[in-house]
């Protein structure tokens, strides 16, 4: 196993444009709440992954289909639920089945983003990469994929998914 230098190691083997590059990143990263920001920004800088993009995407579905599922009120809407808390059922006990279920959509949606095409499609048959644009929508060349492999670590709470499964 390849370790990494300590983050202030790093640094200093960058030219000075690029560190600085490399500190604003891990800052960015760190204002969005990553768990470990150096980590994220060092990927970036030195695979050239659009990783900023990746987390955000990934902070984005958090945000708007799993985490809303935290708060008792998201139930209000949901006639089944409200039969099942008033059959007896805990509402904490409903919250977590919710939550789960819109977590395993949510890493179905990126699985299916990351194959980039219908396994069973024809070889005719289109499809589909998400791609990193700048502030102006304008494509950067830098494809988003993986997202998969990263949707536990954007979990806002810390947690890395551990408490959908309680």
């Amino acid at each position: 196993m390849t370790s990494w230098p300590t983050w202030g190691d790093w640094l200093a083997t960058l030219p000075p444009a690029v560190r600085d590059s490399a500190v604003t990143l891990a800052e960015r990263f760190k204002e969005l709440g990553a768990q470990d920001p150096e980590e994220w920004a060092r990927s970036e800088i030195s695979e050239d992954i659009p990783q900023l993009a990746r987390f955000m995407v990934l902070r984005a579905l958090w945000r708007e289909a799993i985490s809303p599922w935290m708060d008792a009120s998201a139930l209000s809407d949901v006639a089944a639920a409200q039969r099942l808390i008033d059959a007896g059922a805990d509402p904490h006990d409903v919250l977590l089945v919710a939550r789960a279920g819109a977590y395993e959509a949510i890493v179905a949606a990126v699985c299916v983003l990351d194959e980039g095409g219908d396994p069973k499609a024809r070889e005719s048959d289109p499809g589909w990469h998400l791609v990193e644009t700048d502030a102006e929508c304008n494509p950067t060349g830098r494809e988003i994929g993986g997202l998969h492999e990263s949707l536990g670590e954007t979990d806002p709470s810390g947690n890395k998914d551990a408490d959908l499964w309680e």
